[in-house]
């Protein structure tokens, strides 16, 4: 009888040490899982360019940039994350120029008042500069890199004081929209008039309303954790914007009409390489000073010799169009770009090579209303090509463009652009 009470004790204590040893298994593995959840949300909010606190997550776009007019521009900036509140946040930046030696700042906020089609009313207020001839769309996702390459170049600014309230709406999983109002006072930061009805403006008041749509039909989605997550990032992918700015509402001076529209395509070959193709066209109708109309992208410096005009690469810029040397109220670009299977010298070292050709065209109507700069415009096609070779060495590589066609210069040097390109992935 002792023997049995003996071996039913032993099977008990090796039973009950197995089951904790499964439990601490199991409970390890669950942290181990929390782990990687806890690091694959951290990545990805770096990559998306916030830096996460416990209810507020950190701008990582405002603590230094550098451009010609403000020199170093250095603040802090952030949102409030879903720690703070699912359905208010807080959002603003404050950022100093060193060369201007002014503060700009921006200061808003948001409520979601419906879940299910993500639907949130903006309030903003800001203060601050936009580059001359820029047009951004309102649905366009958050895209962070650690520099902006045209940004160091750039020198045509305007300031601008914003009002602005806006709302977020998802139409369907496939199609984003956002609607926004404001009124905006712009003073240009160089010499710069509009004519119109025999007055001059060298600063205006605008107040514009803006309707975007960004429609992606062949992205795939799918609900996680009750939230709607994209699982597969289709293409082509279009985006439409329209802009209407009226005259006397709220003291605004002029009256125009802006119709914007950009889709791009990817195509993915079995051989690992892939062939991206860009279109972009706008269209300005009416009373529009050169602040709102359209530049094509240019990212060539205004200097001698190819040499001096060695900087960045941007991403999807003209390298060879020098800045300020076009304007447009109606334009469109085409960029193709062909980037091959990185060559796998070693694990660590897979150069890249990428063939791009780009092409613009464009128009002006009464270009006499804007005095004070000069510039030419795109009657003629404007062309370029060349290549890039990514991932030499820490994300860095080279590039080199050449102009040619319709606007190529007599200064065989002239035509050439050849820069360095920083490429790198989280």
């Amino acid at each position: 009888m002792l023997k049995h009470l003996f071996v039913v004790l032993l099977l008990t204590l090796a039973t009950n040490s197995y089951a904790q040893q499964r439990l601490v298994k199991r409970t390890d593995s669950v942290k181990i899982a929390q782990d990687s959840i806890k690091k694959t949300e951290f990545l990805k909010n770096i990559g998306n360019g916030f830096f996460p606190f416990h209810h507020f997550n950190l701008d990582l776009r405002y603590l230094v940039k550098f451009n010609q007019y403000e020199g170093f521009r250095s603040g802090l900036g952030g949102i409030t994350n879903n720690r703070f509140s699912e359905h208010y946040r807080i959002d603003g930046y404050l950022v100093y120029g060193f060369l201007d030696k002014a503060f700009k700042y921006k200061i808003g906020g948001g409520f979601r008042v419906n879940e299910a089609s993500d639907t949130w009313i903006n309030l903003a207020y800001t203060n601050d500069l936009q580059e001359t001839g820029s047009s951004k769309f309102l649905t366009d996702k958050r895209f962070f890199t650690f520099f902006e390459p045209r940004l160091l170049n750039i020198d045509l600014f305007h300031k601008h004081i914003t009002k602005s309230v806006s709302i977020q709406h998802k139409l369907s999983d496939n199609l984003l929209t956002e609607t926004q109002l404001a009124t905006s006072r712009i003073e240009p930061t160089y010499f710069y008039n509009f004519l119109l009805n025999d007055k001059n403006y060298s600063d205006f008041n605008l107040s514009t309303a803006k309707v975007s749509l960004q429609w992606s039909p062949f992205s795939k989605f799918t609900i996680l954790k009750g939230k709607t997550v994209e699982t597969k990032n289709g293409y082509p992918k279009f985006t439409l914007q329209f802009t209407q700015a009226f005259r006397s509402v709220f003291g605004s001076d002029f009256k125009f009409s802006k119709l914007d529209f950009r889709t791009i395509h990817q195509f993915t070959h079995k051989n690992k390489s892939t062939t991206n193709i860009t279109l972009v066209a706008g269209l300005a109708d009416g009373e529009a000073p050169l602040t709102h109309l359209y530049h094509a992208y240019p990212n060539n410096i205004n200097k001698e010799t190819i040499l001096q005009r060695f900087s960045v690469a941007g991403l999807n810029s003209f390298e060879t169009m020098y800045f300020n040397e076009f304007f447009s109220d109606k334009f469109s670009t085409l960029q193709l770009k062909h980037a091959f299977k990185p060559f796998k010298i070693t694990e660590r070292f897979k150069p890249q090579l990428v063939l791009i050709s780009r092409y613009a065209v464009g128009d002006m109507n009464s270009i006499n209303r804007h005095e004070g700069i000069e510039f030419n415009t795109l009657k003629h096609l404007y062309s370029e090509s060349g290549f890039e070779i990514n991932k030499l060495i820490f994300g860095f590589g080279l590039s080199f463009a050449y102009r040619y066609g319709g606007y190529h210069l007599p200064n065989l040097e002239d035509n050439m652009a050849f820069k360095f390109t920083f490429n790198i992935s989280l």
